[in-house]
């Protein structure tokens, strides 16, 4: 496979895009936790990694979550955690990759439900697994369906910020950027 150099350079930018947004988010206490379950929080670190997906294609949006993950275990140490938001945003590009990839009508909307419909369902097994292997604890005063359902409104609302955040900056950019049209055709298949 050959990758051109501005797919490197974009990718490589996007990923150290996500990189500040994470720190930016963390330590200016931005970061809002979800009200139900407080070690879940809503952030913009996803946008980049949906931006290199439409971009660029699905490989170096599966770069660019590898790379926030990392990062996000360099800042924290913990690798629950890293590993969960890194899965949780691959989960989500390769929902949008797949739907633009098989759609032809509706593919901004099909993709975009088909990214939040892969991560909530993908972040559910993860949840489920870790806790059934006792990675994660459990509450015994809360049944795990509610945790999973609140996982899963929690996984649908921060997946739907990250893509649609994605999709208007993608919009914003093909309009001032033509030149991007011919990165567009490679990775979006038109």
């Amino acid at each position: 496979m050959k990758i051109s150099t501005r797919t490197l350079a974009g990718t490589a930018t996007l990923a150290a895009l996500t990189i500040v947004l994470d720190y930016a988010w963390k330590y200016s206490n931005l970061k809002l936790p979800f009200p139900p379950l407080t070690y879940l929080k809503f952030d913009f670190t996803g946008v980049p990694i949906v931006l290199a997906t439409l971009l660029f294609g699905l490989i170096p949006g599966a770069i660019t979550s590898l790379v926030a993950a990392v990062g996000i275990l360099a800042r924290s140490g913990k690798i629950l955690d890293s590993s969960m938001k890194g899965l949780a945003e691959f989960a989500t590009i390769l929902g949008i990759a797949v739907g633009l990839k098989l759609l032809t009508r509706f593919r901004k909307l099909g993709s975009s439900v088909l990214g939040i419909t892969s991560r909530v369902l993908i972040m559910a097994i993860a949840n489920l697994a870790a806790v059934y292997v006792g990675i994660i604890p459990l509450d015994q005063n809360v049944p795990l369906i509610i945790v999973t359902l609140l996982t899963g409104v929690f996984n649908t609302v921060q997946g739907a910020l990250t893509v649609y955040g994605g999709f208007v900056v993608y919009e914003a950019l093909r309009r001032r950027a033509p030149h991007l049209a011919k990165i567009e055709k490679q990775s979006l298949g038109d």
